[in-house]
């Protein structure tokens, strides 16, 4: 084995926030990995001391891109003090809403974030090339001009459902202030059916639901042969990920978590071919290694006391543990544990997931989504109430649990004489992109890095940036 050498990759664009990897390569590959958030926000001081409904105009100000998984969050935990029930319309309303912002999401990542690294010029020798600098380019690509229109369009929905986008107030603890009269329920399944002409049109070139039948790793092998590899963005990224090897780069850590979701998707731990339940008891924030003071605590008794100087710290991110395990959450972890049988084949050929398995799951549960956002709609009931309003306590605690498009969020809130007294975030980037525990264990993404290959002129390399990518970092949800 050679000498290590020292690489340090970033910042990266076509990420929310700032990220800095410092790797270790030896023979050609990462044999070490530090992920670093540099960048310190501090909301969970800013919101210390305020009225409990502080947080749901603060909060959804984390990020603009998950705002509304940051309101749900809040709501949801203002909720829990009061012990309001929310109306049937408020629960779909809300559901609509945050399934809106995950789908938007979903496809941003492929076609804006993932997909353009496959047009680099690096890859200009490979058969597939031209077609993949035609659809997937950054600046003038196919794939962005017929989708963006569609997304933004798609998005109408936000106006319709929560007034605007980002960081609505119509998301209250008891459902939602905007109701939905019969004319906007007619425009909101128009819209719907819109998008989904899209998607089935230039992302998948099949129906929504033929994708969300694929139950193993032989049908989407079939289905990807099944036609030309241009014929749809979705097929030509499969046979790109079978040349580049997608399938062996960016093992995790190979525990998934998800809260569910939406009723939808179910929740749960998976491990090693086994289901159990998740517990947010056994949810610990480690200090050890992020520039932050005290000891690992569970979020109901932890603080955010920064600690710029501390010695062997690299973050601005804690590190996030459950039961003391690393995790994964996302997509991924949604479809497997959801038990999807397309997700949960590729787990059982690949434990830990890979870059291939992330993003097909992203767009697997875009598939799903849109036709559960039908059905809501068509569901809803107007005349009918919308929103129930709580009377909140002045003290108490709780949680308020969302899947967020990147994974599991949750908001700890605590309350003392009618003021927030503490409140802890663990976003879904926290969990994936944290810095190594007080036992010196990588988080997720440290872990997928290691084995990934280097070449001997890259200082920016393309499969680190494949990996990074393949868990659509939120580095400003990250550090909050």
């Amino acid at each position: 084995m050679t000498k290590p050498t020292r690489l340090i990759v970033g910042p990266f664009n076509r990420v929310e926030g700032d990220l800095e990897v410092t790797l270790e390569v030896a023979d050609g590959a990462v044999a070490e990995a530090r992920v670093n958030a540099p960048l310190y926000r501090g909301f969970e001081q800013i919101l210390l001391g305020r009225p409990a409904a502080d947080s749901l105009v603060i909060a959804p100000r984390i990020c603009g891109i998950c705002s509304v998984s940051q309101s749900v969050a809040a709501s949801r935990a203002l909720a829990g003090l009061s012990g309001i029930q929310t109306p049937p319309n408020g629960r779909l309303a809300t559901d609509l809403i945050l399934a809106a912002e995950n789908a938007a999401d979903h496809l941003t990542h492929f076609m804006l974030f993932f997909a353009p690294d496959l047009a680099r010029d690096c890859y200009a020798s490979r058969p597939w090339h031209a077609a993949a600098r035609r659809r997937f380019s950054a600046r003038d690509g196919e794939c962005a001009r017929a989708l963006l229109p569609a997304r933004a369009r798609f998005l109408h929905l936000m106006g319709l459902l929560a007034g605007k986008w980002p960081h609505s107030l119509a998301l209250q603890p008891g459902g939602v202030t905007k109701a939905v009269d019969p004319a906007e329920r007619v425009r909101l399944l128009a819209i719907l059916a819109e998008f989904r002409e899209a998607l089935e049109t230039h992302l998948f070139a099949d129906r929504l639901e033929a994708i969300s039948a694929l139950d193993s790793i032989e049908a989407l092998e079939s289905w990807t042969n099944a036609a030309p590899a241009e014929k749809g963005d979705f097929r030509l990224f499969l046979h790109i990920a079978r040349d580049l090897g997608f399938a062996d780069l960016g093992a995790g850590p190979g525990r998934f978590v998800s809260s569910g979701s939406f009723g939808l998707f179910g929740p749960g731990v998976w491990k090693a071919g086994t289901l159990s339940d998740f517990d947010p008891a056994l949810v610990l924030e480690d200090t050890a290694f992020a520039w932050m003071e005290g000891e690992a605590a569970a979020p109901f008794a932890g603080r955010t006391i920064p600690a710029p100087d501390k010695p062997d710290a690299y973050s601005w991110c804690k590190a996030p543990r459950l039961d003391g395990a690393v995790i994964e959450v996302g997509a991924l972890a949604r479809q497997v544990v959801d038990g999807h049988p397309l997700a949960r084949a590729l787990i059982s050929h690949r434990p830990g997931g890979s870059v291939l398995d992330r993003v097909v799951a992203r767009l697997l549960e875009l598939a799903r989504l849109i036709p559960a956002m039908e059905e809501w709609v068509r569901a809803l009931s107007p005349g009918e109430a919308f929103c129930a309003y709580p009377v909140t306590p002045e003290a108490g605690a709780a949680l308020g649990l969302v899947e967020a498009a990147r994974g599991t969020l949750g908001h700890w809130l605590t309350l003392n004489s009618d003021r927030i007294s503490g409140y802890q975030i663990v976003a879904p980037t926290t969990w994936n992109f944290s810095p190594r525990d007080s036992k010196g264990i990588p988080g997720a993404l440290e872990q997928a890095l290691v084995g990934t290959p280097v070449g001997p002129e890259e200082t920016t390399p393309v499969a680190v940036q494949h990996v990074v990518r393949s868990f659509d970092p939120c580095m400003v949800c990250t550090v909050h």
